[in-house]
């Protein structure tokens, strides 16, 4: 029966959501879209200019910041295309292989996400813990290694559920839930056996993002241990305020995230635009957040953004 009324993977299409009942207003929709997509992209080409060619910048801190904008970045370039084709264009229709492709590069760039967030937390905790010994365990050398092992661990875990996405046979409608494509969102469509896909991708996320989650949380717990020692009460704020950008950060990433995967699960039969709404926030929030957050409150951010705006003007 699943034969019969199977899609050929060679030859599937699929067809992305806009924002159901509100056709009519995607080209006004799509202004404030475009414009969160620009800042975004903005913001964080800014970000990674101002880090390369800033000498003061050239530290562990900045070096992973660099990689959360490059992160964001990728986020941003690859969820673009179909969410403003929809919204422009009418551009629904998407190939098996291409929805694959996408959904394995968005996927890939939530994982680095949320690693890189676990390294910038792991990198405030040897700073604050351990001041002294800051510049000989944190090395650039061990920042190109650690963003390596994080970078192999986002894109090879996703690797073997990802591929088996293309020998599924799809029998149901074959409408996915957003303007882009999620794994998650195309079992749903599949009647073949996505046990496999359904355990990895959950074991994968809780060996990936939840462990970092963990380790960011068991992080604050030691520097919040280390500031509580320390006797004046002007430093104890200090080392503080050099948390507070990060920890904005984690909560524009993990909130929507969390968000996003409650709606899959226990909000099937609700409104179609609150799937919608939350996988926009997905993929724009936290690109459009940590320029903002890093520029305002990382004072060495903030000046070398207004040295580049004041050349610009100079010009």
């Amino acid at each position: 029966m699943s034969n019969t009324l199977g899609i050929n993977s060679s030859s599937s299409n699929f067809l992305l959501t806009g924002f159901p009942g509100l056709e009519w207003a995607h080209h006004w929709i799509s202004i404030p879209v475009f414009s969160v997509y620009l800042a975004a992209i903005l913001g964080n080409a800014i970000i990674l200019h101002i880090v390369r060619t800033d000498p003061s910048l050239h530290q562990p801190m900045y070096y992973f910041l660099a990689m959360l904008a490059s992160t964001d970045l990728g986020l941003c370039v690859s969820t673009m295309p179909t969410v403003l084709g929809v919204l422009w264009l009418d551009f629904r229709g998407i190939h098996l292989y291409a929805c694959v492709l996408q959904l394995y590069v968005v996927h890939s760039f939530s994982f680095m996400e949320s690693a890189m967030l676990f390294a910038m937390a792991y990198d405030r905790f040897v700073a604050i813990t351990n001041p002294l010994r800051y510049p000989t365990i944190l090395t650039s050398s061990r920042v190109v290694k650690i963003t390596v092992v994080l970078g192999f661990r986002s894109t090879l875990l996703i690797i073997p559920p990802v591929l088996r996405l293309l020998g599924f046979s799809y029998c149901h409608h074959n409408l996915l839930s957003h303007s882009y494509c999620l794994h998650q969102d195309m079992i749903r469509l599949s009647c073949s056996n996505t046990r496999f896909n359904s355990f990895y991708a959950l074991t994968v996320i809780l060996l990936s993002m939840g462990s970092d989650f963990l380790f960011i949380l068991l992080s604050y717990a030691m520097i919040f241990h280390s500031v509580l020692a320390i006797a004046s009460r002007r430093e104890q704020l200090k080392a503080l305020n050099t948390c507070v950008s990060h920890i904005l950060a984690v909560l524009c990433f993990y909130i929507p995230v969390l968000g996003l995967s409650i709606v899959h699960r226990f909000a099937r039969h609700s409104s179609p635009i609150i799937p919608i709404v939350m996988g926009n926030v997905y993929v724009l929030f936290p690109p459009l957040m940590n320029p903002v957050i890093y520029s305002i409150k990382t004072q060495q951010i903030r000046k070398a953004i207004v040295r580049v705006i004041s050349l610009g003007r100079a010009r």
